[in-house]
């Protein structure tokens, strides 16, 4: 057995952001401690240690979708068979990882790295809850502005979903979620959008000129 992890400093009460933020990455990792060795492996595979993780995640991921175009399941079946393979990954997992990857000690590093990943998860939950809450604030403060926004952003989505097959769109944007982590890790996110930043910046800077 593995030792358990240490409480991260830190997790007593307090009001601040910081310190609550704090308290819920340690809570997330005692919740997700048995799935520890899985969620490292599959955080070293997302950031692209190795050249050919991009490979085998583009290729796991096509495989899936033939998989469900050839059987083309229903929608009920579909979901019912999601759930069942979680319920199974959450029985089974716990009991045979420390088997699978022979692993009987909770090092250091790994235990450092399980809480930077739990951490991030935190920090993207609240990130959320904050554009909710600025849409919120938009729709009491501009209701104007937030329906036009809301509006024309959902008539968007929906004219992409009429003009793409649904599961083909599904498969795309799976694809770039599972690519995501290893395009942040290797800077081509930055790179590209200090690029469309330097294109909008030349825009705007174009039409003052013709302004003047």
């Amino acid at each position: 057995m593995r030792e358990e992890p240490r409480p991260y400093a830190g997790t007593t009460e307090c009001a601040s952001p910081c310190c609550k933020c704090a308290q819920e990455t340690a809570q997330l990792e005692e919740q997700l401690q048995a799935w520890g060795e899985v969620i490292l492996v599959g955080d070293r595979v997302l950031r692209w240690e190795k050249a050919w993780f991009p490979g085998v995640l583009i290729a796991t991921t096509t495989v899936l979708f033939l998989l469900i175009y050839y059987l083309d399941p229903s929608v009920l079946t579909g979901v019912s068979s999601g759930v069942m393979l979680l319920c199974l990954a959450d029985y089974l997992v716990p009991k045979l990882a420390p088997r699978v990857f022979g692993s009987n000690k909770w090092t250091t590093e790994q235990q450092q790295r399980f809480h930077e990943i739990c951490g991030n998860v935190v920090k993207t939950q609240r990130r959320l809850v904050g554009w909710w809450r600025r849409l919120c604030t938009l729709k009491e403060e501009k209701p104007k502005m937030y329906f036009a926004s809301v509006i024309s952003g959902l008539l968007t989505v929906a004219w992409i979903g009429q003009q793409v097959h649904n599961l083909f769109l599904t498969y795309l944007i799976v694809s770039l979620m599972m690519l995501l982590p290893g395009l942040n890790q290797h800077g081509v996110l930055s790179k590209y959008a200090a690029m469309a930043k330097r294109e909008i910046n030349k825009l705007i800077k174009n039409k003052e000129k013709k302004n003047e």
